[in-house]
């Protein structure tokens, strides 16, 4: 493809409520929308960067940094691009996964409505249909958290997420396990809030019956979660650790891990995703898609990588109405449970135009 024009919209969203995890709270979510104009196609993709840099060394200043000044230019600068030469072609900026995943996902999306094919039907999607779980923040106190499972439960999500922190773990996992039962799909996320030194702590979390802790310890730390997984019979599940195909494989030849959270901003876009779930399952790791408070653009390419064959744990792929009043797309609705997997081409969504403009904040656009 030959693309003539790319925009960066910055765009922010208020959330329905505070999300509170041990990296801070939010109460809107920024982000960037990168739109590709080809001549045969327009495609989008979302840059998932966090309004600072807690969850992630890129924030979203940042990443609109690297996108106007050394990104954008160079994808316009080539005479052809199709998605899959989008890593090659940026590869002489180091790091920056995040940014890179939003322009290869516009790419993606554009090139596959020009052909007509769907996000799920290019990356090998095997479902039209995802199971979706939903993440709960930290509370101020156990009824209030309580309260929330409940609501989510009778909206339907099959699998419950808590985010926890030290002083604020034990308590209330045991809360929710004995008010919902040992049925209920139950996994916590710490966010690598812990030290090797709270082992003895969090193996108490063994008497629940969980799914997985999820990034317990710092993210460069993978000898540290070798060793908290040979003290805890819950399987140790990573996120921030990994950033690539090659880092899933280290984590899973280290014993680091038995689970793997993918998020493909993370790891720089949907391409290095589907590689990392290819070495998890020939590796006998399952997978799940973790959320960045995506907006539709964002989590449409999600459901549709959610879709493959090897996440078979339900992901954090809620409905739209889980963070946001109004969506910048049509919004995903629960039913059943799970989410519908888009079927039009590309990304199958694409936003509103009312509901964009009265959200953006910041508007670049550059051309060739």
């Amino acid at each position: 493809m030959r693309i003539e024009r790319i925009t960066v919209h910055r765009i922010s969203l208020p959330l329905v409520a505070p999300f509170r995890t041990s990296l801070g709270i939010e109460h809107e979510r920024p982000a960037l929308l990168v739109q590709v104009t080809t001549p045969d196609a327009v495609g989008w993709g979302e840059c998932v960067a966090g309004a600072d840099a807690s969850y992630s060394s890129e924030y979203l200043e940042s990443a609109q940094d690297v996108l106007l000044r050394h990104l954008v230019p160079t994808l316009l600068a080539a005479e052809s691009v199709t998605a899959h030469r989008v890593a090659p072609l940026l590869a002489r900026v180091k790091g920056h996964r995040i940014a890179k995943a939003a322009l290869e996902a516009a790419v993606l999306d554009a090139e596959l409505r020009a052909h007509g094919m769907s996000f799920a039907t290019s990356l090998g999607a095997v479902a039209d249909r995802v199971p979706s779980g939903v993440s709960v923040g930290i509370m101020d106190s156990v009824p209030e958290l309580l309260d929330a499972v409940g609501r989510y439960l009778d909206q339907g999500y099959q699998r419950i997420k808590l985010k926890i922190e030290p002083g604020w773990d034990v308590t209330p996992v045991a809360a929710v396990r004995e008010r919902f039962g040992d049925d209920l799909l139950l996994q916590v996320d710490a966010n690598a809030a812990y030290t090797l030194g709270d082992a003895r702590h969090l193996a108490r979390l063994d008497a629940f019956d969980l799914l997985l802790v999820e990034q317990p310890l710092d993210e460069e730390d993978l000898r540290g979660h070798a060793a908290l997984a040979r003290r805890l019979r819950t399987p140790i599940c990573l996120d921030e650790s990994v950033v690539s195909a090659r880092s899933a494989a280290d984590a899973i030849a280290l014993g680091a891990c038995e689970i793997v959270n993918i998020k493909p901003g993370r790891v720089g876009g949907y391409l290095e995703a589907r590689r990392i779930h290819d070495v998890c399952a020939a590796s006998g790791v399952p997978v799940w898609c973790g959320g960045m408070l995506e907006t539709g653009i964002g989590r449409a390419g999600n459901v549709a990588l959610a879709a493959l064959p090897g996440f078979t744990l339900p992901g954090d792929v809620s409905a739209s109405d889980r963070y946001y009043a109004t969506d910048i797309t049509e919004p995903f609705v629960l039913e059943d449970g799970s989410l519908g997997v888009p079927t039009g081409p590309g990304l199958g969504v694409e936003p509103l135009p009312d509901v964009l403009a009265e959200v953006t904040t910041e508007r670049h656009e550059a051309r060739r």
